[in-house]
């Protein structure tokens, strides 16, 4: 499965894809190949959010409502910055930059995307609760909880 930043912007399989909050006040498009599935990452925003991402370069993603009008939210080292709707708290994607993936990126919360049936993805597993990225994605769910040393 292809998440590296721009890698998916060279895929032949790129499909423009629309994107709004529960309520509609927030859109975007993203261009994107979901041939290759999306994954899930156990980490605690990921995990309470439910969300299902896919990442992408930053030029891949279109916020189709002005910027000023979303709510964000960042911790931590500050990666990322996630953009959700003022009004229904849905959050929508995020832009950071990360060097492990090639830099600048966006990810997309596919949950988010109108003519997606997420069901429908093949997903992979992060660690981010133990910041295990270098173990890489699985096909079954990271634990959350691990034994005690």
């Amino acid at each position: 499965m292809d998440h590296a930043t721009n890698d998916n912007a060279k895929s032949a399989n790129l499909t423009k894809h629309q994107g709004s909050c529960h309520c509609g006040a927030i859109r975007f498009e993203v261009t994107a190949d979901l041939s290759g599935g999306a994954t899930r990452c156990n980490c605690t925003i990921c995990t309470k959010l439910g969300s299902l991402g896919i990442t992408v370069a930053p030029e891949a993603v279109r916020c189709l409502t002005p910027e000023a009008d979303l709510a964000s939210y960042e911790w931590g080292g500050k990666v990322a910055r996630r953009y959700f709707c003022r009004h229904c708290g849905i959050h929508t994607f995020s832009r950071g930059f990360l060097a492990e993936l090639g830099g600048a990126f966006a990810s997309v919360n596919v949950n988010a995307l109108d003519d997606i049936d997420p069901a429908q993805l093949k997903v992979a597993y992060w660690d981010g609760r133990h910041d295990n990225w270098m173990a890489g994605m699985r096909d079954a769910p990271w634990p959350i909880f691990t034994a005690a040393a």
